[in-house]
């Protein structure tokens, strides 16, 4: 029986830059750093030679860790698809927030990509029962979808 998520996995070219972009631009706070190597994580992940470094962050509320892992070795590809919303797979993750205009202002003014000013979903498309939604989609330093949410 699963019980709930425990982590969210996001693989980076460079973790200091991504968790000072999640700790800096979005607020979140580094729980522990990690260094991955040995048999065991060959076995998991099935690639021979893993070293990684990993940091968990998590939101400044509580919830769901964000596991970023920077493989070492061997090397990762960009697939610049995967910067798409419409590409199959785990698309984006959608963070909560109180105030998306301030929040979507100061990704901005930080040179962060935004696909578009914060749009408010409209009444008939669905109902949530915290009220309005506002949203906006960005993507993190290595073109990783995410999304703002903003419930009024």
């Amino acid at each position: 029986m699963i019980r709930g998520i425990d982590h969210i996995n996001i693989v980076v070219a460079d973790l200091e830059r991504s968790v000072q972009f999640y700790t800096g631009l979005l607020g979140f706070r580094k729980t522990h750093d990690v260094f991955m190597e040995g048999a065991w994580i060959e076995e998991i992940v099935r690639l021979k030679g893993v070293k990684g470094k990993v940091a968990f962050v998590e939101p400044p509320g509580g919830g769901l860790r964000i596991e970023l892992l920077e493989y070492v070795a061997p090397a990762g590809v960009t697939l610049p698809e995967n910067a798409r919303p419409n590409t199959l797979g785990l698309r984006h993750i959608a963070f909560r927030v109180d105030n998306i205009a301030a929040l979507a202002a100061k990704l901005r003014s930080a040179g962060v990509t935004l696909f578009s000013d914060p749009v408010l979903v409209p009444k008939g498309v669905v109902k949530f029962a915290a009220g309005d939604k506002t949203l906006v989609y960005f993507l993190d330093p290595d073109g990783v979808i995410l999304e703002l949410a903003e419930y009024a």
